[in-house]
């Protein structure tokens, strides 16, 4: 339900689509019945079958699979090649003795399909578009998305559009989609680096899908929050925080890009290695970054600190008040910066697991302060409209200006049973008062 005197919907809805699929790592299990942990890899087993092949029986073999995967993929071979060559897994590659054929059929071997958001598609996040010239006067837009698949695996997607304050347009979506290629950065720990991202020079952005690729985010990268975050020297670029899930453990990551081409993407630490939910301010305060935070589980933290990977610094500034509140209060993305100072679209969490949204209003030179806070939710559940694959619960990981109207992507619940959760989009004319 939503308050309509302050919101208003706009469409469009975006679906999960189960045709939307990507090439990603496939690691055969280990055989249990070898004692020696050091030689249970099947992947050798598998290689050396490969290589028996005869030539014909090989070329015949990869005609076949290539086939299968044209028009689905873009450079099919570079990203088989590469899955060959980047096996880290052990054994490594054997000897530089293969063909192409060969390789390209290992690499086929050792990757899968995966239909990236088959399951569910939820908790955008909005900034302007790394190109983001006007068209007719609308605001162009890059969107990202919590892409569920097979085995409840979330990765992030993207996609881009206009908002002119009263209606959008999206792109169409790209029939592709593209793997990036993973590599260490320097200077990481041994056993926890970071990685970075390269994509290449791709024209369309929804055809990039960043998918877990350490370890520590083997069950999935949640609710990124994107905020394009600009130095005291004009110097802009974007920063995404998110939660990285490793099955028993969470933590939060940050991912750096200056044209979603190429990306970095490393931990943060903070005082609470479980922390959920920071979102960054887009600007230093003060000369030192700011960020929201939520360390208790239910309170809304501020954080400052002179490193941007590390938040030791940090008190609350918002506790639950009301009852749609009460479970917990949380930030749903980047604060934005207004005349008035920084508007912070807020979730509450009430009985039933039932989430809200609602806002607050922080003094520009001193987030602490609160300013106004909203009483009663902006946007709360649809009785009618409640089951999915999260029921009864809307929810946002940011929201983007557009002269005095708010885009705020929305995510909820829907009934449709091709889309378990879909997002659509409204708007939010705000006030000080808010």
């Amino acid at each position: 339900m939503i308050n309509h005197s302050l919101v208003r919907e706009i469409g469009p809805t975006l679906r999960a689509d189960p045709s939307r699929v990507v090439i990603r790592p496939f690691v055969p299990g280990d055989d249990p019945t070898v004692p020696d942990p050091a030689l249970r890899s099947r992947i050798g087993r598998i290689i050396e079958r490969i290589v028996t092949l005869d030539a014909q029986t090989c070329r015949s073999e990869l005609e076949r699979i290539l086939a299968s995967l044209a028009g689905r993929h873009g450079d099919v071979e570079q990203v088989l090649l590469r899955r060959c060559n980047d096996l880290v897994c052990p054994p490594a590659i054997p000897s530089p003795g293969l063909t192409k054929d060969q390789m390209l059929l290992i690499g086929a071997y050792m990757s899968a399909e995966y239909s990236y958001e088959s399951a569910a598609l939820f908790n955008p996040s909005i900034v302007p578009h790394p190109e983001a010239a006007k068209v007719a006067g609308a605001s162009r837009f890059l969107l990202s998305l919590r892409a569920v698949g097979e085995g409840h695996l979330s990765s992030i997607t993207f996609r881009t559009g206009h908002f002119d304050g009263s209606h959008v347009e999206l792109d169409p979506v790209s029939a592709i989609s593209t793997p990036p290629r993973v590599k260490p950065l320097p200077g990481g720990e041994a056993d926890d680096p970071g990685v970075r991202l390269t994509c290449g020079s791709f024209p369309d952005i929804s055809s990039l899908v960043i998918f877990p690729v350490t370890f520590r985010q083997r069950h999935g990268l949640e609710d990124l929050r994107l905020t394009r975050f600009e130095e005291e020297n004009g110097y802009s670029f974007y920063l995404g925080t998110y939660t990285a899930a490793g099955g028993e453990t969470v933590r939060q990551e940050l991912l750096r890009t200056t044209d979603f081409q190429s990306f970095e993407l490393s931990a943060l630490r903070t005082e609470v290695s479980d922390t959920k939910g920071i979102a960054i301010f887009p600007r230093r305060i003060a000369g030192h970054y700011a960020a929201l935070a939520r360390l208790d589980h239910e309170s809304i933290w501020l954080l400052r600190s002179n490193d941007i990977y590390n938040w030791t610094d940090g008190a609350i500034i918002l506790r639950p008040c009301f009852p749609w509140e009460f479970v917990q209060l949380g930030n749903c993305g980047s604060p934005i910066e207004l005349d008035e100072g920084w508007l912070v679209i807020t979730h509450g969490v009430g009985p039933v697991r039932d989430y809200s949204l609602g806002a607050c209003l922080l003094d520009k030179e001193n987030p602490a302060r609160v300013l106004g806070r909203s009483t009663s939710p902006l946007i709360t559940t649809d009785p009618k409209d409640r089951d999915g694959y999260v029921p009864n619960v809307v929810y946002s990981c940011g929201a983007l200006l557009h002269e005095r109207t708010l885009l705020l992507p929305l995510s909820s619940p829907t009934l449709s049973s091709a889309s378990p959760l879909s997002t659509s989009i409204g708007c939010w004319p705000h006030s000080a008062e808010a």
